[in-house]
């Protein structure tokens, strides 16, 4: 009896270890650091101070820039007029926004209760808007205290691909529970090369996604130079190009 025992808790060990290997292998995401290896978490951590690091530099330097931002609007399959503007950083450490060259819209012939009513959409699309843009400002640029808080709670994993300079740092619960944000980063460099955010608005229905491509220019600033948001509830998209980056100071 004693030796059918042991068969059968060799056998659990053995089915366990199996499990977990396959774990492992099968998920990208799942790094030693999460299973509590120190060589790991050091790793993350000086990746993550890099990371960290070069951002604020980074800010600093575009504080000194201005650039042109266009932004295309499709709601429901309707594509807008483009919209330009002027961009540089405020006094108050904000981008400020001038409108460039917009085309005033021709008035349409509409009955007064038809007016009101498209008034009242813009009004609601217009606050969507400024919420949106509020609630991305905590992903990009990157927040510095929010990465070291999700780092704090276990929230950040290194991800590597074989071959390619840069590795992906995930952190998930970063600015809303059950949000994720991957920061794609050349600690050769010191550079971000692309970031991805999976977050949503008040309600988790409400789910509004990023894809932010990097750029850099002559003295080494990263900018983002396209980001692709959609709101799926809302059956919306913004694409926003920026170029034409000029010192100013």
């Amino acid at each position: 009896m004693k030796g059918t025992g042991a068969v059968r808790n060799s056998k659990r060990i053995v089915s366990a270890t199996l499990s977990l290997v396959m774990l492992v292998a099968v998920s990208p995401a799942f790094t030693v650091a999460q299973m509590g290896g120190g060589g790991m978490d050091a790793e993350l951590q000086q990746k993550l101070g890099a990371l960290k690091q070069a951002a604020a530099a980074n800010k600093q330097k575009l504080h000194h820039y201005q650039w042109t931002e266009t932004s295309q609007i499709t709601l429901k399959d309707d594509a807008k007029p483009e919209r330009v503007f002027q961009c540089s950083y405020g006094p108050n450490g904000q981008v400020q926004k001038v409108p460039m060259g917009q085309q005033q819209q021709q008035p349409q012939q509409r009955g007064r209760l038809r007016e009101r009513i498209v008034e009242k959409k813009t009004a609601e699309m217009k606050d969507y808007m400024q919420d949106v843009q509020s609630l991305l400002s905590l992903y990009v640029p990157p927040n510095a205290q929010l990465m070291q808080a999700a780092f704090a709670k276990k929230n950040v994993s290194l991800q590597k691909t074989p071959g390619a300079p840069g590795v992906n740092l995930v952190f998930t619960n970063y600015a809303k529970q059950g949000d994720q944000m991957t920061i794609t980063f050349d600690p050769a460099t010191k550079k971000m090369t692309n970031i991805s955010v999976n977050t949503y608005m008040d309600n988790p229905q409400d789910a509004v996604t990023l894809a932010v491509q990097m750029a850099s220019l002559p003295d080494g600033a990263n900018y983002a130079q396209q980001t692709t948001l959609n709101a799926t509830a809302k059956q919306l998209q913004v694409v926003t190009v920026s170029s034409n980056y000029v010192k100013i100071q």
